[in-house]
């Protein structure tokens, strides 16, 4: 991922530069903090690093070669820094609490008390030593990513951390250094973490990570959604919808959504509360949905942090957290980063864009904040809402993004639900869709007097729901004359099948619709 980063940025492409400069920045402040010892410093000679290697990355002749590149600039900007020294220093412990009024005076003491003990020792190890530990447990970069940044093996690395500690041991009154560092660095036992996803949320829960963990389960990616959700009759209306079109209960819908609301508005009892998000369509709009919430509450002494992460090192195809183990995961433990009125504001601009009735909204959105996005907290709401655009209907042949993939996929061999699925989520990974939401699709092909496809044994069943088909997943999946005609460009898929499908807040039924995606230009034009 990193190097079709580099190699884009190589192109112009300032988005995929912004992806790089959120993926190194806490590398680079680490050793630009190591050398010049200065909050102040470290934060300029890191974005003279940036700009240097935006102006000169073309000259850059092997991607891999870019931690090793970009720390050397690092380095050099750090001694221009330091022969024009102006700005007083502020020890790294105590700027960290210079925007805090939440601690006592005894408690701020206390724990200053600790984390100058335990600066104190790292200060004291050698550089070789110091800079590797600082990345690994107080940045959390895994060991292959601080392996290339550093230009060391693996090996060379592993020995040198555990020299660290041992050094440590032996300076500091413990035994377990990785619960000094969770105490310093992560926050006290007063945090709520807010995930997407049972299995993610079941592992935190089992020490991973410190506080209360609220798993929100929604799914904004499918049926209708307004600007603020809780209302009795939009709620139920909603609930209605899922069940109809995806066999969500409504009445357990309503019920669950009733709870994690409830768990949600009690989050001034909490110290930090930290959002665990991924890249994909499902996500993001989860997650715009709750920023734009806490946008409208009074946070007080409460901190707002976001993980957001699209890939993960050692898995070719990141489909999200629920893929990586408890001891992957325990990696990203504290390496989320705060979030303020910036980011509030653009997750509250993309819910209300989202959940609008006319999708230019969003377009017009995405093109204003493309380069804020891609340099803010949220890199990869760009790419996730543009490709919520791509499923409107297409004014080539009416097929969305969905659609025209599982017609591609079927001619290439996946020729039973479950193949569709699996190579269909995978080339649009970027949606993020369940098996519950892909068949919401699947359906409104298979359905109706005017099918595209066809399920073995169900030609004679009319809205047949595929729950009650016996081995549906492994059945025989065709294309009808119709659906070859559409994927020919022959027909229009929205004039003879019809459609009714809710985008966010944008609703299309019927055999003739107001709104279309035009790939040429990729944004949605009247139909």
């Amino acid at each position: 991922m990193e190097t079709r980063w580099i190699e884009e940025a190589q192109q112009g492409d300032t988005e995929a530069f912004g992806r790089l400069a959120a993926h190194f920045r806490g590398m680079a402040f680490a050793v630009a903090y190591d050398r010049l010892k200065d909050m102040h410093l470290a934060e300029d000679a890191v974005q003279e690093a940036f700009l240097e290697a935006y102006t000169h990355i073309g000259k850059l002749d092997q991607p891999a070669a870019f931690p090793g590149w970009f720390k050397t600039i690092v380095v050099r900007q750090c001694q221009r820094a330091l022969r024009r020294k102006r700005h007083a220093s502020i020890p790294l412990e105590e700027a960290s609490h210079l925007m805090d009024g939440s601690q006592t005076v005894a408690e701020l003491a206390e724990q200053k008390e600790g984390a100058r003990i335990l600066q104190q020792s790292v200060a004291e190890l050698s550089e070789r030593l110091r800079v590797p530990l600082q990345l690994f447990y107080f940045y959390g970069y895994s060991l292959q990513e601080i392996s290339a940044y550093l230009d060391i093996p693996q090996s060379a690395l592993k020995k040198r951390l555990f020299d660290a500690r041992r050094k440590l041991r032996g300076a500091l009154p413990v035994i377990d250094l990785a619960s000094v560092f969770n105490s310093l660095y992560e926050g006290g036992r007063n945090m709520l973490h807010i995930v997407n996803g049972d299995s993610v949320g079941n592992m935190l829960k089992q020490g991973i990570v410190q506080g209360d963990v609220l798993v929100w389960r929604e799914i904004y990616s499918a049926g209708p959604n307004i600007e603020n959700h809780g209302g009795d009759q939009e709620r139920a209306f909603r609930a209605k919808t899922l069940e109809q079109s995806m066999g969500i209960p409504s009445a357990e819908y309503i019920a669950a959504c009733a709870e994690q609301e409830g768990k949600l508005r009690s989050f001034s009892r909490y110290e930090e509360v930290v959002l665990w998000f991924e890249h994909d369509l499902f996500d993001q709009s989860m997650l715009a949905y709750l920023l734009h919430w806490f946008k409208g509450q009074r946070l007080g002494k409460t901190r707002l942090s976001l993980l957001c992460i699209g890939e993960f090192p050692g898995i070719e195809l990141f489909h999200g957290l629920g893929q990586l183990t408890p001891e992957q995961l325990s990696t990203l433990n504290g390496t989320w980063r705060s979030i303020g009125a910036e980011e509030l504001e653009l997750g509250s601009e993309l819910w209300q864009a989202y959940t609008a009735a006319d999708p230019e909204q969003m377009a017009d959105l995405l093109e204003l904040k493309k380069e804020q996005l891609a340099s803010s907290a949220l890199p990869f709401a760009y790419t996730a809402f543009q490709a919520h655009l791509s499923r409107l209907p297409s004014v080539e042949n009416g097929l969305g993004i969905v659609e025209q993939t599982t017609l591609l996929k079927l001619c290439s061999g996946a020729d039973t639900p479950m193949k569709l699925f699996r190579q269909v989520t995978d080339e649009l990974h970027m949606l993020g869709m369940g098996d519950l939401e892909y068949w919401l699709y699947l359906r409104e092909m298979v359905q109706g007097s005017n099918p595209l496809l066809q399920v073995e044994g169900t030609e004679a069943v009319d809205n047949w729901d595929f729950r009650q088909v016996p081995d549906f997943l492994n059945r025989k999946v065709t294309v009808t004359k119709l659906g070859w005609q559409v994927q020919e460009g022959t027909a229009d898929r929205v004039a003879a099948q019809g459609i009714d499908v809710w985008y966010g807040g944008l609703h299309l039924h019927g055999r003739s619709v107001p709104w279309r995606w035009d790939s040429a230009v990729q944004r949605p034009v009247r139909g």
